[in-house]
């Protein structure tokens, strides 16, 4: 184990049965690692999957995070968003009161997302264009 890491990041995701499902949120975390080696990156499901916020909470809080943020890893702000998320981080800061969550806006609502979005599907459209006009 390595030393205690100050600050903390939980990608907050729905969860599946189906543990294929989080491949592309294990994707992010691994990167974000890989971009800041010295940020705490915890994945956490609302359900079906493990751990949940609470418990990606403590973990970080566990291993030495002072401040933790919160990015739910939705398209967009709907119940969840709105009223389970905020509900249990207040749990959450309730446990550990000397540690700072700061909850931000669901991942779908940020511009850069929406325009990597668009450029991903444009070059998918342009790959099966190209294809159907080879044959």
């Amino acid at each position: 184990m390595g030393p205690p890491m100050s600050q903390g990041l939980i990608l907050f995701a729905h969860g599946a049965r189906d543990p294929a499902w989080a491949a592309p949120f294990e994707a992010v975390a691994a990167r974000l690692r890989a971009l800041s080696p010295g940020l705490a990156v915890r994945l956490a499901f609302l359900e079906f999957m493990t751990p949940t916020l609470g418990e990606a909470g403590s973990e970080l809080v566990g291993a030495g995070c002072g401040s933790v943020a919160v990015v739910p890893m939705f398209l967009g702000t709907g119940g969840h968003v709105r009223r389970d998320l905020p509900r249990q981080l207040a749990q959450m800061q309730a446990a550990h009161p000397a540690v700072t969550f700061t909850l931000h806006a669901a991942i779908g609502e940020v511009a850069s997302v929406h325009e990597a979005m668009a450029v991903a599907i444009m070059g998918g459209l342009d790959r099966n264009h190209r294809s159907s006009q080879a044959r």
